[in-house]
Formats: structure tokens, sequence, C-alpha cells
């Protein structure tokens, strides 16, 4: 029975607004929004008063109107970013480390294996921050002066306190 449902799936994804445009994919190519089946076998207002010449028209004045829609959409994308980084950005914890701070590390992450039990402690270390690589990643070194190979994301460090 999906094979008979499928093209109108699809036809009902083409056609519904996204969130992050508010428009449907296919009135971003077309500027005009499409008919439904539903609208067919009901007979609405836009099936009875159809006539040909003004749907040329109507669909030659709507097309050179795309581009200012797809404008809008692109400021409306990049609202909605903002919005969604907000969202996200208020609920990171910032992690001020800096160089030569004493660190823990994430033993789950540190051992790829996955051969750690429940009752291995969390944390590895401590370690000392070598030097900042960017901002949220670091390279680190043992007590003794050894450099770990790879660096590290805050994610994964605890500062350590003694």
């Amino acid at each position: 029975m999906w094979t008979e449902e499928l093209p109108s799936v699809l036809w009902a994804y083409r056609t519904t607004p996204r969130t992050t445009t508010g428009e449907s994919p296919y009135s971003l190519c077309f500027r005009t929004e499409a008919v439904i089946p539903v609208e067919v076998g009901v007979q609405s207002p836009r099936v009875v008063h159809f006539t040909e010449d003004n749907n040329e028209e109507g669909l030659r004045s709507l097309l050179d109107l795309v581009e200012e829609l797809r404008d809008k959409v692109v400021i409306r994308v990049a609202a909605y970013q903002q919005r969604v980084s907000r969202y996200y950005n208020k609920r990171v914890s910032p992690r001020p480390l800096r160089q030569g701070d004493l660190v823990l590390r994430n033993s789950a992450v540190a051992d790829s294996t996955g051969t750690r039990g429940k009752l291995a402690p969390a944390g590895e270390g401590p370690y000392k921050i070598k030097r900042v690589l960017r901002p949220g990643t670091f390279k680190l070194e043992t007590l003794g002066g050894r450099e770990i190979a790879r660096a590290w994301n805050a994610e994964h460090l605890r500062k350590y306190y003694q």
C-alpha cells in the first residue's frame, strides 16, 4: 500500500510550509501555492473560478516577484538561526580554563575501548593545560611534563581544585 500513498505524501511534503522559511518548497520555486487534490474534488473557489488566460498572466506576474520572496526567506532563515543559537547558548555553561590550570579529563572519552565499568572513576588526572589552541580546545600535559598526544575539548574537561 505504501507505493500508492507515496505520491500524496511527497506532494504534502513539498507543499507544506517549513518552520525555517515560512514558505513551502513549491512556493519558493513557483511563487504560488499549489492546488491540493482535495480542492479539486470539493470544487473550491480556486478551481471553480479558474481560467487559463488569467492563470498564465497571474503566474507571470508572480514569477517576477520570486527573487523578492527568496530575499525575504534568506532574512527569515537568518533570524531562525539566531533564535536557535540563542536557545542553545542559553544552556551552555562557559568553562573558563586557562594555560597552567589543572584539569581532570573525562575517562569515558579517554578510554576508546569502552571496557570501563560503572564503578570506575569518572575523571582521569590531574593534567596541566600546556597551551590553548583556540577557545575551548587545549593541549594537556601530565604533571611530570609529558605532553598528551591529542588536543582536548573543554566539554570533556573539568577544573581540578586542590
